[in-house]
């Protein structure tokens, strides 16, 4: 199914449907993410390119197998003193050589140093995944929050337009001043803007997501759930802890010392000796010349040859044989390497130390941030229900004379405004715990189970 939801929307398209519509949940917009971002794929490539380097230095141990073809036409025969030459005009030479390392330390070192850089891309992707998951996370819930600040205002509406309806009936028939009746309707044309706004809030935020999934923008989506559903799973499995061993930053640097020491390994391997076989094998075939005139001066030359006798004279030398290569001095380089090595190793030690010191800070304020977002939360919550409380008891005042419409106006705006900052703690605190996530580097859907690989 990783493309499975693309394919519907071009399907879509390619029919002519005007309105092309998808359903998302957040962990099917985490899947989309995860499978679909350009930057994800992009570290599964990495990943995949260190293996092809492992690969090649796995390569160099195997026997190394090289053959080669000759022909050769002498244009002017090669000649001694007293004009004596020798070598045939015409010459084929075939020749076929294997190596094979039998004892090559760096290899062996450049291997492990490669399976730790693989580790390294593993990591960064990881780290990538956490942090889109993070952004889907945050985009997916400010699309909650835009639209349940719209309904909030839609109710709003419809209630001060009942309001608005009541107030004209008792204005016309002389129960209600003028003055009610307008303050009513502008306590109506201030609501319809700030709908108006909630509506954009909408359209930008979906864009937004629909960029991180990759969808098409004249693709329509729709969102499930509500933020008091992820508010309710959030505090159910709320668990605040301080390990930060996950943390991504981290285990890069640990990665990174993990190279180091390999390096300077491998610069130690360099001292050591390499040993190595070897076999080689010719055919060369050499035109037989006439040696009858060579005693005399001439240059002689080529005779045929008797019937039972070929033309060329054929040889194959073969050889086998061990190379050991011993390094004695290389003019202090190999030592002056070793020193930047652990110089380089010196200074990551020291921008862990401090890394970790500020991961732990970061960690910190992100359960202050998330306690105080929480307590925020809880607290507009019964702010909600006052206004509520109150908003009744002024509308059944106002209905029954006893109340002003400022009175109810006031109410109604309190009731909204405490709505809307209800709304936004849900989203800050929600927020607060996504951060907080990555900020540990776990790597889980809201619900718990393992994210996509």
């Amino acid at each position: 199914m990783k493309r499975l939801l693309m394919t519907i929307c071009l399907a879509f398209a390619s029919l002519g449907v005007a309105e092309a519509q998808v359903q998302l949940t957040l962990d099917k917009a985490i899947e989309i993410a995860l499978n679909d971002n350009p930057t994800i794929k992009v570290a599964d490539l990495e990943i995949e390119r260190y293996d092809y380097v492992y690969k090649q230095a796995v390569s160099t141990l195997y026997p190394q197998i090289e053959a080669s073809g000759q022909y050769a036409l002498a244009i002017r025969r090669q000649e001694m003193t007293q004009g004596f030459s020798f070598g045939g005009k015409n010459t084929f030479n075939v020749s076929g050589n294997v190596s094979l390392p039998l004892f090559v330390p760096s290899v062996y070192r450049q291997m492990k140093m490669t399976r730790t850089q693989m580790a390294t891309a593993v990591e960064s992707a990881r780290a990538n995944r956490i942090d889109l998951v993070a952004t889907v996370r945050s985009a997916y819930y400010n699309v909650l929050l835009a639209e349940q600040s719209l309904t909030v205002l839609q109710e709003a509406i419809a209630t001060t337009q009942r309001v608005v309806d009541n107030t004209k009936d008792l204005y016309d028939n002389g129960l209600a001043a003028e003055y009610d009746y307008l303050t009513a309707q502008v306590q109506l044309s201030n609501l319809k803007p700030q709908a108006l706004q909630a509506e954009s809030a909408i359209e930008i935020t979906k864009l937004q997501l629909k960029m991180y999934l990759s969808i098409p923008e004249d693709v329509d989506i729709e969102v499930s759930g509500t933020l008091d559903d992820f508010r309710t799973k959030v505090l159910l499995g709320e668990d605040y802890t301080m390990d930060i061993s996950e943390n991504t930053t981290l285990k890069t640097l640990d990665l990174q010392r993990e190279l180091l020491e390999h390096q300077e390994k491998m610069i130690q391997t360099t001292r050591m000796p390499t040993i190595a076989a070897f076999g080689s094998i010719s055919y060369i075939g050499q035109e037989r010349i006439d040696l009858s005139g060579l005693m005399g001066g001439g240059m002689g030359g080529a005779t045929a040859a008797p019937a039972n006798q070929s033309k060329f004279w054929w040889q194959y030398p073969i050889s086998v044989g061990a190379q050991i290569s011993i390094p004695i001095f290389s003019g202090l380089k190999k030592t002056n390497q070793l020193r930047e090595v652990r110089n380089q190793m010196a200074q990551l030690e020291l921008q862990r130390d401090y890394a970790e010191e500020g991961i732990r800070l970061q960690v910190q304020a992100s359960v202050n941030t998330l306690l105080t977002a929480r307590e925020t939360m809880l607290a507009n919550e019964l702010t909600v229900e006052q206004a509520e409380k109150a908003y009744d008891i002024s509308l059944t005042r106002y209905n029954a004379g006893a109340g002003t419409i400022i009175e109810l106006n006031t109410a109604q705006l309190s009731l909204t405004q405490a709505q809307l900052s209800y709304s936004q703690s849900i989203y800050d605190y929600l927020s607060a715990y996504a951060e907080y996530e990555k900020t540990l580097g776990t790597e889980t859907f809201l619900d718990g189970t393992a994210s996509v690989e």
